[in-house]
């Protein structure tokens, strides 16, 4: 007898969870926005990318927000939309990568759960070499090693994390399977 796939949501595991929200987190490019998606399909939940929400809150695209308010302007819309986002219930949530910069976030995240897309280095660089999309945190002359140096400061950050996944160029699904079976353990710790 074969069991049960979990991510045709399982009902079990989503009355478990009460409710409350998985926060993905990782670098940018660790695929939180692929793995949500489908995460949420196998809860039962909603899926919200938190970076869409700030743009559609702010009217501009990050790369703008950036260029008109700085890092730390950025910032404190991001820490604003995780604070609206954090008083709702049963989302899966792809977080901003740098939302572990600010402890007042981590106390917003820490009401759910907290998942870790870590992604190796050399796959980050590929996947944001291959990305269209304006990344402003590395954009200058040496994005590999503007790259390792953002990771080296929020790795220890990212280990604050209820559950670690290593997120290795695996097909989306099969990484939010791996969370989907990982999570009862999860809520055992609690």
């Amino acid at each position: 007898m074969s069991s049960p796939d979990p991510c045709s949501t399982d009902r079990p595991l989503a009355e478990r969870l009460g409710g409350i929200n998985l926060y993905l987190v990782g670098m940018m490019g660790a695929g939180k926005s692929a793995v949500g998606r489908p995460l949420a399909d196998g809860l039962g939940y909603r899926f919200i990318d938190a970076d869409r929400v700030l743009e559609q809150t702010a009217a501009q695209t990050i790369p703008e927000l950036f260029e008109t308010e700085g890092e730390q302007g950025f910032r404190d819309l991001e820490s604003a939309v995780l604070a609206r986002i954090a008083s709702w219930h049963s989302l899966v949530v792809a977080t901003g990568g740098g939302v572990v910069l600010r402890s007042e976030n981590w106390g917003r995240l820490q009401q759910g759960l907290v998942v870790w897309l870590d992604a190796p280095e050399s796959v980050l660089l590929e996947r944001l070499r291959s990305d269209p999309t304006p990344r402003p945190l590395i954009s200058g002359p040496d994005p590999a090693e503007r790259l390792r140096v953002l990771l080296e400061q929020r790795r220890p950050l990212y280990g604050l994390a209820d559950l670690q996944i290593q997120q290795d160029g695996r097909p989306p699904a099969d990484v939010a399977k791996q969370v989907l079976m990982a999570l009862p353990g999860v809520l055992n710790g609690r």
